[in-house]
């Protein structure tokens, strides 16, 4: 049996606050929805993961699965009901006999999850985890109790969604027609085609992330997970010094700066990325950065250093580390740095994969003392605390 599975990711995620929708804030050290997605494609009976995007969500979703094999997304449309017939029309082409239609906020989806449903699909045509309802319900308009309601089967239904393949996408084409356009999951669209919905049991790990404290609460539990698998504790520090020369603006941890002066070298000359980079070596043994990116190269000519940074920090990745903590201290009379430190943090912290609270960036002067006194260049020091495997 051929499986495909629909991530729909178009919400503004507005109840969860931040600056960018909640599928792409980071949790563990990734966007959410990477976490998702990596739980369907690693499943050994998925053929087929199509994401549905949001409107001018393109470049969040390219940053967010940079290290992910998908095929192309496709946009969704106004509504949730609309976005999922459009993830399920693009499904076609790979012609699957059964199809998931999963939340891309719902990142601690398991395996043994996905099993569930996908065993309940050979003996039902529509299949939807759900977790019994413990608590007594009451019925409270304009906040004033009317009634109990009895919560004898009584569920709270999750995702994914597990449908036969032809069946929903003819009963999404059919509301669609029909003009049904209010249906709030896949299994009321079926419920309307008059498809019978089986229900399995759900895991009450698999939450949906949708305020503030939610995305607070899983990113600590991933953090701790990841911190708990890895023992193994090393310490690295970099130090990198760059002259001035004449110039409109110079790059500082990602930030352009104007200045009457910019940094000289042979890439941008980012003393705090290239110091950066360093530590992230040393924590694991392999070199400096003019071993991987030598000077004498013309391809790194000019080039942005983050490219420096994503490379060492690919290096830990392949030895199953991540990076736990960063100190910066730049040494520069002028200009002034502590206006930026912000904007540095915000760079940083997705590609380096940690969250901004852990990473400290420090400005100082040397009290007009030495070439960086006279302000003819200035310095960057980088301590990097990363954790391994044992």
């Amino acid at each position: 049996m051929k499986v495909a599975a629909v991530i729909v990711a178009g919400g503004t995620g507005t109840r969860a606050g931040g600056d960018k929708p909640k599928q792409y804030q980071l949790i563990g050290g990734k966007p959410a929805i990477w976490w998702t997605l990596r739980a369907f494609l690693t499943h050994p009976l998925i053929n087929h993961v199509q994401v549905v995007l949001g409107h001018d969500h393109q470049s969040e979703f390219a940053d967010a699965t940079l290290d992910l094999a998908l095929p192309e997304p496709v946009v969704g449309g106004s509504s949730r009901q609309e976005s999922c017939r459009i993830g399920v029309e693009a499904c076609h082409s790979s012609e699957p006999d059964y199809i998931l239609i999963h939340d891309a906020a719902r990142p601690f989806i398991s395996h043994n999850a996905i099993d569930s449903v996908l065993a309940g699909l050979r003996i039902a045509d529509a299949v939807i985890p759900g977790i019994a309802v413990a608590d007594t319900l009451k019925f409270a308009p304009n906040g004033i109790i009317s009634r109990t309601i009895d919560r004898a089967s009584l569920y709270a239904v999750q995702t994914p969604q597990g449908f036969h393949y032809q069946k929903i996408l003819a009963a999404h084409r059919a509301a669609a027609r029909d003009n049904q356009l209010g249906l709030t999951d896949d299994a009321a669209v079926a419920e309307y085609s008059g498809m019978k919905v089986h229900i399995v049991n759900g895991d009450p790990r698999n939450q949906k992330l949708t305020t503030q404290v939610d995305i607070t609460l899983a990113n600590e539990k991933l953090t701790q997970q990841k911190f708990l698998e890895l023992p193994d504790v090393r310490v690295g520090q970099g130090i990198d010094f760059h002259v001035f020369e004449k110039g409109k603006i110079f790059r500082l941890c990602g930030v352009d700066i104007p200045h009457a002066f910019k940094l000289k070298g042979h890439s941008d000359a980012d003393v705090v990325l290239h110091a950066l980079t360093d530590a992230i070596l040393g924590t694991i043994g392999e070199g400096d950065i003019g071993t991987h990116f030598p000077p004498s190269d013309m391809q790194w000519k000019n080039v942005h250093s983050k490219i420096f940074v994503e490379k060492a920090v690919a290096l830990l990745l392949a030895k199953g580390g991540i990076v736990a903590n960063i100190d910066i201290s730049i040494l520069a009379e002028a200009p002034k740095i502590s206006p930026h430190i912000g904007a540095m943090k915000a760079f940083l912290a997705p590609l380096l994969g940690v969250d901004i609270d852990r990473i400290a960036i420090k400005a100082t002067t040397t009290e007009k003392m030495g070439a960086i006194g006279r302000k003819e260049g200035m310095a960057a020091l980088a301590v990097v605390t990363v954790r391994l495997p044992a």
